[in-house]
């Protein structure tokens, strides 16, 4: 596979998902979980997207329980907390695993693509994100503790 338009996900209703739709966008996939200390984040997230959506970017949180069991509940109870807690409108798909041999496709190649720091490839905590440019290619990979906010200028770059 060759880039982000080769691959589906699932919806958080179980639908499939083809990744071409989003072709020409910008793309921040982030692993997320409710019940994490980065959960505040779901904010920040929330705040690129209205400010950035029109220009052409989309942000798509996928839940998952990997990590310190952070993310225990079904997609209902997901989409509930996202709603509810920090009024999330982008789209938020079905809980997948990010590591191991059940690991979602297109997080293995946005791992092989965007390798972390010393060249590990696998994810250590929920909130890593991964930019990908218009022409589907990963630009970027920011762990946990990077803030939304501070990815502004990198978005801003691939927006022009």
């Amino acid at each position: 596979m060759s880039g982000i338009a080769d691959f589906t996900v699932k919806a958080a209703d179980g639908s499939v998902v083809d990744m071409g739709r989003y072709a020409g966008r910008v793309l921040l996939i982030v692993n997320t979980a409710s019940k994490c200390g980065f959960t505040p984040q779901y904010e920040g997230l929330e705040a690129l997207h209205r400010r950035f959506e029109g220009q052409g970017l989309t942000i798509l949180g996928f839940p998952c329980n990997q990590f310190g069991a952070q993310e225990p509940g079904d997609a209902a109870e997901i989409a509930n907390f996202c709603s509810l807690t920090y009024d999330v409108s982008f789209p938020v798909m079905a809980k997948i695993d990010v590591n191991g041999d059940d690991a979602d496709p297109l997080f293995q190649w946005l791992k092989t693509e965007a390798p972390g720091l010393l060249g590990t490839k696998a994810i250590k905590w929920n909130f890593t994100k991964f930019l990908v440019g218009r022409d589907g290619q990963v630009v970027g990979r920011y762990a946990p503790t990077t803030k939304p906010e501070d990815m502004v200028k990198d978005i801003e770059g691939l927006l022009r």
